[in-house]
């Protein structure tokens, strides 16, 4: 009987099954040093990682614990308590009914939905704080900080959500009445709104890929 080895990311916790590692992880992207094989017993470093040499440790006397105690703690809370999965749900929630708000408004010049389109994105931005420190924790500690082509994108994607959101809130503030008469700021005035709404769907895909391990 021929048994399969199984290699484990580090990073994200994919297992998959082979000879030998994957030359990079289907799901978070990391290269094949961050995997690890998984046995009956403990799980053992792959061939680059045993083969990489040890790194000096700060001793306890010289790390700086006390500065970053806080820090700690607010990670191991947001990390319990899966704060980024569920602030994230504000704007995925919030911006698709935005949007359509802003088309409705548009083609039937009908400024109360206009208004209630405003509301959700002030909602939106005051969230994105949230959203963007409690998805850096996670990275930070839940993903060692592996800066591969996923978290790129993720980071890309929170930033322009952010920006767009900010971007939309003090034009519509400024300009009450950007939706209520034919002009073409309205169109370009969608246009910001698509583009945020692509943003948050592609970073949550992206989420969805780590938090269901899904190779595709």
């Amino acid at each position: 009987m021929v048994f399969m080895r199984k290699w484990k990311c580090t990073v994200c916790g994919y297992v998959q099954t082979g000879n030998e590692p994957p030359e990079k992880c289907p799901v978070c992207g990391s290269d094949r040093s961050q995997f690890i094989e998984v046995t009956e017993g403990k799980p053992t470093p792959s061939p680059e990682t045993s083969e990489k040499p040890a790194t000096l440790q700060a001793s306890p006397e010289t790390t700086p614990k006390a500065a970053s105690e806080p820090f700690d703690i607010i990670s191991r809370w947001i990390y319990k308590f899966h704060i980024h999965p569920m602030s994230v749900h504000i704007p995925n929630g919030l911006l698709p009914v935005s949007v359509f708000f802003v088309f409705l408004a548009i083609l039937f010049t009908f400024t109360p939905l206009a208004t209630a389109s405003y509301f959700n994105m002030i909602f939106v931005l005051c969230a994105m704080p949230v959203v963007l420190y409690s998805g850096y924790s996670d990275w930070k500690s839940r993903f060692k900080g592996a800066l591969t082509r996923v978290f790129k994108i993720k980071m890309a994607c929170g930033g322009t959500v952010t920006l767009t959101a900010l971007i939309l809130v003090l034009w519509r503030t400024a300009d009450p009445m950007i939706l209520g008469q034919p002009s073409a700021g309205r169109w370009l005035f969608l246009l910001i709104h698509l583009i945020m709404l692509a943003a948050a769907t592609v970073a949550g895909y992206y989420g969805g890929k780590l938090v269901f391990k899904d190779k595709r």
